[in-house]
């Protein structure tokens, strides 16, 4: 979410905020997001199309995977028995690279032969799994080729390596092979979560929507991803209700969608604000995106009650839709803030095509002082307000949601987090980051990723960065 400068309004309630700084970070275990009003949407109800339901959190996607091993016990009654069986064991040791080695090693007569070759299969399904728990799944990738290429109808194999795709989002996970997938599989709803979010990016919207029943019908007794699913398909065809009035215009990497004519001047500038970007922010940080991003323009009206957003947000990107949101009315009257806000969370779009499905897990501070950053969003006057006498909150207590501070709260953990990502990059390099952004995306805690990549813990980040601040009051 993108937060407009007030500095204006901080110094003098800056007591206020220390107060309910200190409610919030100690006292108060998560930030609970205010619920939605309703008054926003009373009048137009006759009018416009039920807005999709407002959410306070974007809902966590549940871990799909289960245990994905195959059972090798069963070694073929052939000549080679006892090389696949040296093989199996190996894997089964953890001697990973002394498997990869003899796999790749087996000859031609052993790797063809329709006897050994399912057999060869799962043993390279089950290398993948060992690899991806010590290296994660950019290294098991290659396993799970080598397994699926050996074996086109062992369901287990064909959905682990759909799984590798999925988390590392590679394009090879085409609409062709998760069809195929679901008839191997056909009670596994993870192919028609997969397919209904391939038809979300292409904005087919009430193609996702069938798939995501379909996907629901096949959870089970699974109340974490019914829940999801429900929550999800609910969102999807909300949003496909809401936006069927919208005129669409598109660029080479992203679709506006906005009022008619009311909008059509600032749907162009949209446009060329963030084709700009996308370059320039793109290099900066060594990714593109790789779908196109769609950016809905609301009235101010809407804004709030369609998004569900904070009344202090200026825009929000939705990471289960992938869509940027902006209040578009009078936003051309001042074109620095359009810039800044469509930047802001093009930056946070950004991330999460690189993060895919565990995004989420990002610390709120580290995606949104990362957002400010790469957008060039530094406010003017950031070290003037961080020199003023005001509550820390510890970055700990920062890393989930947002929606629930007040305006006062949030400008200083946008502050914060702007203070601290700074420092980061300053003191260990863009490069450093992106590692450490790769650590998190395999699932690793930040503390853990921080200790691996920077060689200190969370806490010595923190106390260090603290430190070149200037004279200030610590929460704690």
């Amino acid at each position: 979410m993108y937060r407009r400068n007030i500095f204006h309004i901080l110094y003098p309630v800056a007591c206020l905020v220390g107060l309910f700084v200190v409610y919030q970070a100690w006292f108060k275990p998560t930030f609970l997001p205010a619920p939605p009003s309703d008054q926003s949407t009373a009048h137009v109800e006759d009018s416009q199309p039920e807005p999709a339901k407002p959410t306070d959190e974007a809902p966590r996607e549940p871990e799909l995977k289960h245990t994905r091993l195959i059972d090798p016990s069963v070694i073929p009654k052939t000549s080679h028995h006892e090389l696949l069986e040296t093989i199996r064991d190996e894997i089964e040791k953890g001697h990973v690279d002394t498997a990869e080695i003899k796999l790749v090693d087996l000859p031609a007569a052993i790797t063809n032969n329709d006897t050994t070759r399912p057999y060869i299969s799962v043993l390279w399904n089950n290398l993948g799994i060992q690899q991806e728990k010590h290296g994660g799944t950019a290294v098991s990738i290659k396993a799970f080729k080598k397994a699926a290429s050996l074996d086109a109808k062992n369901p287990v194999v064909q959905l682990n390596l759909a799984h590798a795709y999925w988390e590392l989002r590679d394009p090879a996970m085409t609409q062709d092979f998760l069809e195929h997938l679901t008839v191997l599989a056909p009670e596994e709803p993870f192919p028609h979560l997969a397919l209904a979010n391939l038809f979300q990016e292409r904005d087919q919207l009430g193609e996702a929507a069938r798939h995501l029943d379909h996907a629901i019908a096949r959870a089970g007794k699974d109340l974490a991803l019914q829940s999801y699913l429900q929550t999800v398909t609910a969102k999807v065809r909300g949003t496909e209700q809401s936006e069927t009035r919208l005129t669409s215009r598109g660029s080479t990497h992203f679709t506006v969608k906005f009022d008619g004519d009311a909008d059509q001047t600032t749907s162009v500038a949209v446009l060329e604000t963030l084709e700009e970007a996308y370059r320039e922010i793109g290099q900066k940080f060594g990714h593109f995106p790789s779908k196109t991003i769609v950016v809905v323009l609301h009235s101010k009206s809407l804004f709030q009650s369609a998004t569900g957003s904070p009344v202090w947000a200026d825009g929000l990107f939705d990471p289960v839709l992938g869509r940027i949101h902006v209040p578009a009315q009078d936003a051309l009257a001042d074109r620095a803030w359009l810039s800044r806000v469509l930047r802001h969370e093009f930056v946070h779009a950004l991330l999460h095509d690189q993060l895919g499905s565990v995004g989420s897990a990002v610390p709120t501070w580290l995606n949104e002082g990362l957002a400010m950053e790469l957008s060039g969003d530094r406010w003017s006057d950031l070290e003037q307000i961080m020199k003023q006498d005001f509550t820390l909150i510890p970055l700990p207590a920062l890393e989930g949601d947002w929606g629930g501070l007040s305006s006062d709260a949030a400008t200083v953990a946008y502050l914060e987090a702007n203070s601290a990502v700074h420092y980061l990059i300053d003191r260990f390099g863009m490069s450093q980051v992106r590692e450490l952004l790769v650590q998190l995306k395999a699932r690793q805690a930040l503390s853990t990723a921080m200790q691996s990549q920077l060689s200190l813990s969370y806490e010595q980040f923190q106390s260090r960065w603290e430190s070149q601040l200037p004279h200030h009051e610590k929460n704690g």
